[in-house]
């Protein structure tokens, strides 16, 4: 049955719910799921204070009201700082063997501590700060007590935390599901229409077919679509960071660099512009789209696929017109809002730490 949970075999006392047959995801041997990293982890997500100015939280930029996502694109961090990427959703990102659009991340821990020094982000101004402030907090003390067996506050064991955490934001539960099982009548018949387009004319299974033991619509690879290229020249920014490799950081920051997506992970000129296929659970509800928010609706994307992208040097093969009708667009449109969970009240409780409006 696709209600029927496993657990993870490597998880202390803390199950993950996925279907059966579902290859649950990885838990380090050195960060273990348990509640008390789970609770530690949700408190460090939901708080403000982790940022400079007590403002800026993980949830504010991965809204559990949003999909774990946020409806801007690109967020607004300390001081009216602005992030260069769209936020992705956290919802399911446990699955992935890497993190942030262009991989930089290798695991959840890595990335979680991340944005919190982030500049145009979180803003503390490093890992040790954040150490000095959390210990600085008394109502984090019994709560690293109980989590590590001592109060003592590290930037790894807020990294393990928060992952434990985001270990357990997991939905798998959508009519797709069920009309994939075999329930015929878990989705419309426009909705079937698209997935027959999805499979055929539409061209999607070439980056996020489905698989049932993996089943986030994603290849986890790396693809220029031409997102990029509308207003970069992508030859002479990375001229500019082949030449400066020291000061990759800095120029991560500066307009058009974060552009370059994975070509800044691995240096190699066929990752320009490169960015992750994202998975397609609760894309209904992750508005706006693509690595920079640039589409704003799933009419939008669906409109961008169909013209086959933006020309340039580096577009993926795959990339192509697509002649799509109307109806057929709509039908596509369809399908996608069939991949929203039907579990999300499960989360309910997550959206009452958010902040009043």
């Amino acid at each position: 049955m696709l209600t029927a949970l496993a657990q993870s075999a490597r998880a202390e006392d803390v199950s993950m719910p996925v279907p059966e047959g579902v290859m649950a995801p990885e838990v380090p041997s050195d960060n273990p799921l348990t509640s008390a990293k789970v609770e530690l982890g949700r408190k460090l997500y939901f708080d403000p204070r982790l940022s400079l100015d007590d403002t800026i939280s993980c949830a504010t930029c991965h809204d559990p009201r949003a999909g774990f996502a946020e409806h801007k694109s690109v967020s607004d961090g300390v001081h009216g700082g602005k992030g260069v990427r769209n936020a992705p959703t956290v919802m399911n990102a446990a699955f992935f063997r890497e993190q942030f659009w262009d991989g930089r991340a290798p695991t959840l821990e890595a990335q979680a501590v991340l944005p919190i020094i982030n500049p145009v982000e979180m803003a503390m101004p490093d890992h040790a700060a954040v150490e000095k402030k959390l210990a600085g907090l008394a109502d984090y003390a019994p709560l690293f007590q109980k989590a590590f067996g001592d109060g003592k506050v590290t930037i790894v064991r807020v990294g393990r935390a928060l992952a434990s955490f985001e270990r357990t934001v997991l939905s798998l539960d959508a009519p797709i599901d069920r009309f994939l099982a075999g329930d015929a009548k878990a989705i419309s018949d426009s909705a079937k229409r698209g997935w027959e387009l999805y499979n055929g004319k539409a061209r999607c299974a070439t980056c996020h077919a489905h698989a049932s033991v993996f089943p986030l619509f994603t290849d986890e690879k790396y693809h220029n679509l031409g997102v990029a290229a509308k207003a970069v020249d992508f030859k002479a920014i990375a001229q500019k960071v082949e030449s400066h490799p020291e000061d990759l950081a800095k120029l991560s920051h500066e307009p058009g660099v974060n552009q370059l997506g994975r070509f800044l992970v691995t240096k190699q000129r066929q990752d320009l512009g490169a960015f992750k296929t994202s998975h397609l659970r609760n894309i209904a509800l992750t508005a706006p789209y693509m690595h920079d928010g640039s589409e704003a609706t799933l009419v939008d994307v669906i409109a961008f696929y169909d013209k086959g992208g933006n020309p340039n040097p580096w577009l993926d093969g795959g990339m192509r017109p697509l002649g799509l009708t109307e109806q057929e667009k709509a039908d596509l449109v369809a399908l996608l809002e069939t991949f929203t969970s039907s579990d999300l009240a499960r989360f309910d409780d997550l959206v009452k730490l958010m902040p009043t409006k």
